[in-house]
């Protein structure tokens, strides 16, 4: 069976996530436990942090996994350390590229393997 991808984004957003094959979305300001149900969700894949990250663990199945990669909504999040040790989460974080990952990158979108969504351009 696929998986299926819910995007967890602002109404502005939903539709562009939709059309890059998110099956469902869910609003940021909603219950994410309400919405989706506690231990449902085998992956989480998180840029943004803030005060809803405790119910990205907590949407999370038991030895589920959590990647993340920023902290735009806020660095500073609420943890419950026996969230992480009673679901046996795994935790993954990225803040150092191998070398070459970048200029991989690079070289995927120079050549149309990905393409990036752009949200907004500006002037020099």
């Amino acid at each position: 069976m696929p998986a299926k991808v819910i995007g967890f984004t602002s109404p502005l957003k939903s539709d562009s996530v939709l059309s890059i094959g998110a099956d469902s979305v869910v609003m940021r300001n909603d219950n994410l436990v309400e919405k989706l149900g506690e231990n449902s969700i085998d992956v989480v894949i998180d840029l943004v942090g803030g005060k809803q990250w405790p119910d990205l663990l907590n949407v999370l199945k038991p030895f589920g996994r959590y990647a993340g990669a920023g902290a735009i909504g806020d660095a500073h999040v609420e943890l419950d350390i026996r969230t992480l040790y009673l679901k046996d989460l795994r935790l993954f974080v990225c803040t150092v590229l191998d070398e070459g990952v970048f200029s991989n990158l690079v070289k995927r979108i120079e050549s149309g393997g990905i393409s990036p969504l752009v949200a907004a351009t500006y002037p020099l």
